[in-house]
């Protein structure tokens, strides 16, 4: 038997003044006294083993910064991390490379190993455990397992750095990008790495080669990260010049100038105005 249920006009004014109270107390335990935000009136900043960078950005790059580095691939531009390795203990994932490698060029340019740890995502993706090229490069599973193993290892960094000025380095974050997975996987990747960078304030830099990434992939780490660096390298009449823009740093004003550098014992930068 159907029975029918009636509803009086206090009820209704009754449900109504329910909603709003909540919805006044909702607002009211979102609202911060002003008297107990606190104000930074300027961010910490990281030296990123590079003086005359620092000197350029007018100290160092704020910490908790995640900054990506969009390279011309021909301007040898991983000289940079190399040496933002100099600064601290730097995690260094290899992406493209086996660590030994990368290891043989960091010494050959001079520069100490010794705050270096790498994590072998290299190897892990592209050999089995019995050391033979594996035949599952572009398999969807292998490839969201790759995702797994990074993640794990910068859950791992966070338990046993903590306290610690630390950087975070991936080479490249290319590979990431171009992974045959679910695009909400990479999102899930940087959101990870950025919420690992803000909690520790660690300086992250993620490398990445220009052209070799889907546009809207990009654009949308460019709209995540706090720092982006773009070096490019341009041939001129009688000789080459790699030129590097800082067009974003949050926190921070970003210069408008080009700057100069070239590659011998590391990234020497011109701190000249004139780069024409």
């Amino acid at each position: 038997m159907l029975t029918t249920r009636s509803f009086t006009a206090n009820s209704f004014t009754q449900d109504d003044t329910s909603k709003d109270q909540e919805e006044v107390l909702l607002y009211d335990s979102l609202k911060k006294p002003a008297s107990t935000v606190a104000y930074q009136e300027e961010p910490t900043l990281l030296s990123t083993g590079i003086s005359v960078l620092d000197r350029t950005l007018g100290g160092g790059l704020p910490a908790g910064s995640v900054s990506y580095f969009s390279a011309d691939p021909r301007s040898m531009s991983e000289v940079f991390l190399y040496q933002f390795t100099q600064s601290r203990r730097t995690f260094y994932f290899t992406t493209g490379r086996r660590p030994k490698f990368v290891l043989n060029d960091i010494i050959n340019l001079g520069f100490d190993p010794s705050n270096i740890i790498f994590v072998d995502v290299y190897s892990e993706y592209y050999f089995s455990a019995c050391g033979e090229m594996s035949e599952n490069v572009g398999n969807e599973y292998i490839d969201s397992k790759i995702i797994e193993f990074t993640e794990y290892n910068l859950r791992n960094i966070v338990n046993d750095s903590t306290g610690e000025e630390i950087n975070l380095i991936i080479d490249s974050f290319s590979f990431y990008m171009n992974l045959r997975v679910n695009p909400g996987l990479i999102r899930q990747l940087t959101n990870v790495i950025y919420e690992i960078t803000k909690e520790i304030q660690c300086l992250t830099h993620l490398y990445g080669h220009k052209g070799s990434i889907p546009e809207r992939m990009g654009n949308e780490i460019f709209a995540t990260v706090d720092v982006i660096f773009e070096s490019s390298l341009e041939t001129n009449s009688d000789k080459l010049v790699s030129k590097l823009a800082i067009p974003k740093i949050r926190g921070m004003v970003p210069s408008p100038e080009l700057i100069k550098f070239k590659i011998g014992e590391g990234v020497q930068i011109d701190t000249s105005r004139d780069i024409a």
